[in-house]
């Protein structure tokens, strides 16, 4: 990637994401993004690991990206999910500090039990993610209100609302 202001000059989008990933989360992202946001460029910025991903996701955001979605994995020991608290609270706090959406999708390696489970988490939960920040951006803030309460999920099936 190539870094200028060139990209303040039409509508961005930021796409930050890992080489410590086992899935190209990054390449399925882009793809539903370029089709749901055909008036927005899209810029990708890889990383080594989840830690530099709120730097990332900063720099995207000065490159005039109206928004991003981070897409991290996370390793299966202690130590990979003390990294991930890290970059949780950095990300958090770029959202806090510049108002800016940031969406965080994070794939946990021990959340499935085998590599093809692993594959289809992560590629539905970053393509429901994308749809949920194409749908903010075209729509606005209340884009995604008559989804509250539905249950839905990244990743699994949806669990579907309680109902009284």
């Amino acid at each position: 990637m190539t870094y200028s202001r060139r990209a303040a000059a039409s509508k961005c989008v930021g796409v930050a994401d890992t080489t410590f990933s086992r899935v190209d989360m990054g390449s399925v992202a882009v793809e539903t993004l370029q089709r749901l946001l055909p008036g927005y460029r899209i810029l990708r910025h890889t990383v080594p690991g989840i830690k530099d991903l709120p730097g990332a996701a900063r720099r995207l955001l000065d490159l005039g990206c109206e928004a991003v979605i981070t897409l991290g994995w996370v390793g299966g020991k202690e130590v990979d999910k003390l990294s991930y608290l890290a970059m949780s609270v950095g990300l958090i706090t770029l959202q806090v500090l510049t108002g800016r959406i940031v969406i965080d999708v994070t794939v946990h390696e021990d959340e499935a039990d085998s590599e093809r489970e692993l594959y289809r988490i992560a590629v539905d939960r970053v393509r429901k993610h994308a749809e949920n920040l194409a749908r903010l951006l075209k729509e606005g803030p209340e884009a995604l209100t008559p989804y509250a309460g539905k249950g839905l999920r990244q990743g699994y099936p949806d669990e579907g609302p309680i109902k009284p």
